[in-house]
């Protein structure tokens, strides 16, 4: 199933997503005003890891040896979204053994285009996750330090899980 997600965020925007029998695969365009590397914004991953501790359990296939927090405090902004996805998936219910990537072919696909993939359990729960990282990731690198709403968010993911209607979360 192919869906073109007519909801975007200003700057990271999720322009197609291709829903296959075990991941999600979106491409992510950043906007030329969103910074392509999170080390670009200071203290970013500091704030994520303090809203979503679980993160610093994640592993990373990037083949650093860094550990997975050095590695997102200086990555692509779409692979801190795919870890961010990931934790809402985890804390919504999701086994925490669900795998992500990212990666970019810029000559195919246009300099800003990354595609993320996620593996999930229920593909309603890895498609809203991903929207709700997206949104994260954005007020983040548009300098909104607060990530006061994490909670609402995995509430709301949760909601979908369960069938029930998620209503709106800012």
């Amino acid at each position: 199933m192919v869906m073109r997600p007519s909801e975007s965020t200003a700057g990271i925007r999720i322009e197609r997503v291709v829903v296959g029998p075990e991941r999600v695969e979106a491409s992510v365009r950043m906007g030329p005003q969103v910074p392509l590397r999170t080390s670009a914004v200071p203290g970013l991953v500091d704030i994520v890891v303090e809203a979503l501790p679980g993160i610093v359990r994640h592993r990373c296939e990037c083949g650093s040896a860094r550990g997975v927090v050095a590695e997102l405090a200086d990555t692509e902004i779409p692979h801190l979204l795919e870890h961010v996805a990931l934790e809402i998936m985890a804390l919504s219910g999701s086994p925490r053994s669900l795998a992500g990537s990212t990666s970019w072919d810029f000559s195919a696909d246009g300099r800003g285009v990354f595609r993320v993939a996620l593996e999930y359990d229920d593909d309603l729960v890895a498609l809203a996750a991903l929207t709700e990282a997206a949104r994260i990731v954005q007020k983040l690198a548009d300098g909104d330090t607060r990530m006061r709403h994490v909670d609402a968010v995995i509430e709301k993911v949760r909601m979908i899980r369960s069938g029930g209607d998620p209503g709106e979360v800012s």
